[in-house]
Parts: structure tokens; C-alpha cells; sequence
């Protein structure tokens, strides 16, 4: 199942027939038109919300990696990020640049387990950060529409934050759920050292919080942005609503199902819009500027990769 989820013809297939789909059920001449004539404001107003994701992203892994005495300095973590960030563009939707970066810093420190711990408890709060803005945006959009929050958004969050604070105890639940004839192997022994190297951080509970803190900022600074790029479309769509629907969205992009997003991300986004009445070349319009403002904000990282400063310190 992993290798079939790593595979780029299975990516290719997925983002093809749901491009396929929705090229054949909308306007694409309507859409194209629309895209060319957005707003230049809204273009510019975006790229400035980029430059502050980014900027807070970087932020919350150096965080981490000082909470636990990473041996590498801020400009070095940086550039590591940006260039993953870029690599991953052409990589799997999601995790092809946690990857790259987790590779980089341990090639780098030459600490791989810690380097790799790092990563997943950055997107882990990343995911509880994306789920909590999304039950918060369900909950105030149903309170608007005056109708009940759904039951199961609820437990989803409540899921996904058990989840998330249970991995910081995996050096106690790996040991016990392992088998014993697996301890000893190789990728065994990998997965102990990454249990112990995540657990490091339940003794740095203020950084948690704080990284968290900063993962919800860079997720309303997305949201923002596709409010910002719906209102240069000149979609009336309340701000409410795109706290509920972008963290969904952002969750599909996660999947490593599509093509730097194109594909899965834009279909959910269409399909979300539609019981508003946004048309759907609007709405695809929409979430095509979504997915290149996002490969926009990888090309700092480009240019760094381009000069050769990926690893370097």
C-alpha cells in the first residue's frame, strides 16, 4: 500500500482524471479568462501573504530544532526549508518535501532520527492546527446558517487532537506494539530511535504550544489568501465559509494523491462551492490560483537550490 501510495503513476492517473472530470464539466475558456483577469491588487496583496507564510513556517521548525539543540543556525534551517519546499513541488503532494528536508538536515547534522522527528511533529501540529480551524469555521458558518454543527467535524478534531498529543508518548507505545522479532532489525531499530527522538519534545510543552500557535497563523494566513484571490474573482462568498471549506482543501492536499495540488485539491474546492452558487469556472478559476500562488511561494527556495545553497550552512 505505501509503494502504491508513492507511486507517480498512481499521482499521475488521480490528477488526470479528475482535471479530465472537471475540464469536461467546466467552462475552462470562462476560467482562463477569469484567472488573466483577476485583480492585480488581489495578486499583490497575496504575494505579500505568502512572504509571511513562509516566513512563519520557517519560524516554527527553527522552534523545534532549537528545542532540542539541533546543531545548525537559523540561515542554514531556513535555506533546508525553502529548498525542500521547492523540491516538493515535484515530489508527491504532501510529503515530498517533508522528505526532502528531513534528508537534507541529516545529511547535514548527521542526526537522522532527530531530523526526521522534527519533521513529523512540524506537520503534525500543522494537521491539528488545519483540523482546528476547520472545526472552528464549521462551527461559526452553522451558527450563521443557523443550523446544528455537524457531530462528526467535532469528533474529528477531538480525534485527530488525541492523536497528535499521543505521539509525543511513542517511545512508551512503539516498544510495546512492535514485535519482539522486529526490535532487533534494521528498520526496527529506525523506528525506535525516531519514537525516542519525538518523545524528546513532551519535555518542551511551551514550544508546542507555541509552534502550534504559529501553525493556526499560517493556516488563516492561507485562508486569507483565498479570500483575497475569491474577491479579485469577484466571488461573494463570506469569509466564514472559506474557514470551512479551505481547511478541507488543504487536508486533500496533504494527500499524496495529486500533482504539485493540481487535481484532488481543485475537485474539493469545486465540489465545496457549488451549494453557494459560485459557478463552477469560478470556482475553478479559484482553486487554480490557489495551487500556482503556492508553487509561487516555492520559488525563493528555487532560486537558492539554482545557487546551490540547499545544505549548505
Amino acid at each position: 500500500m505505501t509503494a502504491l501510495l508513492r507511486s507517480t503513476w498512481l499521482r499521475l492517473l488521480v490528477t488526470s482524471v479528475i482535471l479530465g472530470y472537471l475540464v469536461r464539466q467546466v467552462d475552462t475558456g470562462a476560467a482562463a479568462r477569469a484567472i488573466l483577469n483577476v485583480c492585480l491588487w488581489s495578486l499583490a496583496v497575496v504575494a505579500v501573504l505568502l512572504a509571511l507564510d513562509r516566513l512563519v513556517m520557517v519560524w516554527r521548525w527553527v522552534l523545534l530544532l532549537q528545542a532540542v539543540r539541533t546543531p545548525i543556525g537559523v540561515g542554514a534551517a531556513a535555506r533546508i526549508f525553502l529548498v525542500s519546499s521547492f523540491v516538493g513541488s515535484f515530489l508527491p503532494a504532501g510529503v515530498g518535501g517533508d522528505a526532502a528536508r528531513a534528508w537534507s538536515l541529516g545529511r547535514l547534522t548527521a542526526r537522522t532520527s532527530a531530523a526526521l522527528a522534527s519533521v513529523a511533529v512540524d506537520r503534525l501540529l500543522g494537521v491539528m492546527a488545519i483540523v482546528l480551524l476547520g472545526t472552528i469555521g464549521a462551527v461559526v458558518w452553522t451558527r450563521t446558517a443557523e443550523s446544528a454543527p455537524q457531530d462528526w467535524i467535532l469528533l474529528l478534531a477531538v480525534l485527530v487532537a488525541a492523536g497528535t498529543v499521543a505521539a509525543f508518548w511513542a517511545d512508551r507505545v512503539v516498544p510495546r506494539v512492535l514485535p519482539a522479532r522486529w526490535r532487533a532489525s534494521g528498520l526496527g531499530q529506525k523506528l525506535l530511535r525516531l519514537a525516542d527522538a519525538v518523545a524528546r519534545y513532551r519535555r518542551t510543552p511551551r514550544v508546542l504550544v507555541s509552534v502550534l500557535g504559529l501553525s493556526l497563523s499560517v493556516q488563516v494566513l492561507r485562508v486569507l489568501q483565498a479570500y483575497v484571490l475569491g474577491l479579485g474573482l469577484g466571488i461573494d462568498v463570506p469569509l466564514t465559509y472559506y474557514l470551512v471549506f479551505m481547511p478541507i482543501g488543504l487536508l486533500m492536499l496533504l494527500l499524496p494523491l495529486s500533482v504539485s495540488g493540481f487535481g484532488l485539491p481543485q475537485g474539493v474546492i469545486v465540489w465545496l462551492l457549488q451549494p453557494l452558487g459560485v459557478p463552477d469556472e469560478l470556482s475553478f478559476a479559484l482553486s487554480t490560483l490557489i495551487v500556482l500562488s503556492g508553487i509561487a511561494g516555492n520559488l525563493p527556495g528555487g532560486w537558492l537550490y539554482l545557487r546551490g545553497k540547499g545544505v549548505k550552512g
